[in-house]
């Protein structure tokens, strides 16, 4: 193993071994506290042009398989999926920028593991560092907030100054419009698990692959579209229900994307949204965003229903955040909208909704890959609303025309 360095925007230089390939990489250095995962983690688009900093010590235990990655590799080989949404032979792509870690673990144990993590990173040449003292990282990304970084092995480590001028020279995450460079080049179908109920349009900005697994398995046909789809496409493919993905980047670039959910929501089909595409929601009803300090990154992070008071532990990604706090109400073009969520530990808001029902988004990960699955109902609640609506439809049609 080489020498490699993690260097951090405010001069901080953390020295290690090389942990997959070699050379340089850079991005935003954030920290993410999941103890399991990292598979799931790594292949996250959302993660797209970030340096994961793992708090937990020990990664690599389990090894990697071609079942649990969140991303495909390169371009769809086919226009239709089934339910399950899985290629056996295809490991996902990592979309992390880089990886760094404490203590890396020298056995693979786990019977559904096809190659080692560090293997993976090698093969996909995604560069890391171990032996670092990512307790150290964690509290100076606390303290300043997550920041421009590089990892820099074997042969690239050059002088102190030179990387952190590199460090420095990149463009930060503010800003950056990056849900099309992860979205999908093509249309494509994740068929329903058995006859289909719905069918739903899906806007990737970065969609992960169980969520399309999610909806499948409760009778919806999901038709994801590229990230830069139109109103027109939208209307093709003559949906119940429009999804907006998570994805990477600054909410703030994403015009597009608010554009063309303000005109769905003016037909008043039925809106879910995930993560970034809570964001792209809450930025059509009006509302505005700011980057956090340091973000949620996690597996057991507390968010409050504040409809019933119940508290759902999540998985959550994110460094950017609706403005607003919770009780807020707000006018919108669509409707009354509310805050329905914030999380209990910093009070950041988690999810909104037009109080009619027709549109509603969370900040977290209800298809939990990795995680806990106390937020599955909301695929429930979207079909719900799906039910709704077209309960409404045919209640409206002529009488004698019900077909």
């Amino acid at each position: 193993m080489s020498k490699a360095v993690l260097v951090l925007e405010n001069g901080s230089i953390h020295t290690g071994v090389s942990f997959g390939a070699e050379g340089t990489t850079l991005g935003e250095a954030v920290f993410c506290t999941a103890m399991t995962g990292y598979q799931e983690m790594l292949t996250d688009p959302s993660y797209h042009k970030q340096i994961i900093v793992s708090t937990a010590p020990q990664i690599g235990n389990t090894g990697w398989n071609n079942e649990d990655s969140e991303s495909r590799l390169g371009k769809r080989s086919q226009v239709r999926w089934s339910a399950d949404f899985i290629d056996h032979q295809d490991p996902g792509k990592i979309w992390a920028a880089g990886y760094a870690v404490r203590n890396p673990t020298n056995r693979v144990s786990n019977w559904r593991s096809t190659s080692t993590l560090e293997d993976e990173l090698q093969a996909q040449n995604v560069v890391g560092i171990a032996g670092i003292d990512t307790r150290a990282v964690v509290r100076e990304l606390r303290e300043a907030g997550a920041m421009r970084a590089g990892i820099f092995s074997g042969g690239a480590v050059t002088t102190d100054e030179d990387m952190l001028a590199r460090v420095r020279a990149q463009a930060p995450m503010t800003g950056a419009d990056l849900a099309g460079e992860v979205s999908t080049e093509e249309p494509y179908v994740v068929e329903s698990a058995g006859e289909p109920r719905f069918r739903v349009a899906a806007l990737d900005l970065g969609i992960k692959a169980n969520t399309p697994r999610m909806l499948a398995a409760r009778g919806i046909e999901v038709h994801i579209l590229p990230a830069g789809s139109t109103y027109d496409d939208v209307l093709a493919v003559d949906p119940d229900g429009f999804f907006l993905s998570n994805g990477p980047g600054d909410p703030a670039s994403a015009d597009g994307a608010v554009e063309l959910t303000r005109r769905i929501l003016e037909t008043k089909l039925p809106v879910f949204g995930i993560c970034f595409g809570n964001q792209i929601l809450g930025r059509a009803l009006g509302l505005g965003t700011y980057k956090l300090k340091f973000g949620h990154r996690g597996i057991n992070i507390p968010v409050i229903d504040l409809a019933t008071g119940a508290v759902a532990i999540t998985s959550q990604n994110h460094g950017f955040a609706l403005e607003g706090a919770a009780g807020d109400e707000f006018d919108t073009d669509f409707g009354r909208g509310r805050v329905s969520h914030v999380c209990a530990n910093d009070g950041v808001v988690e999810g909104i909704e037009l109080i009619d029902g027709s549109a509603f988004s969370v900040q977290y990960h209800p298809e939990a890959a990795s995680g806990p699955h106390d937020a599955a109902n909301l695929f429930d609640k979207f079909v719900a609303a799906m039910e709704t609506a077209a309960g409404a439809s045919t209640a409206a049609q002529p009488e004698g025309n019900l077909s």
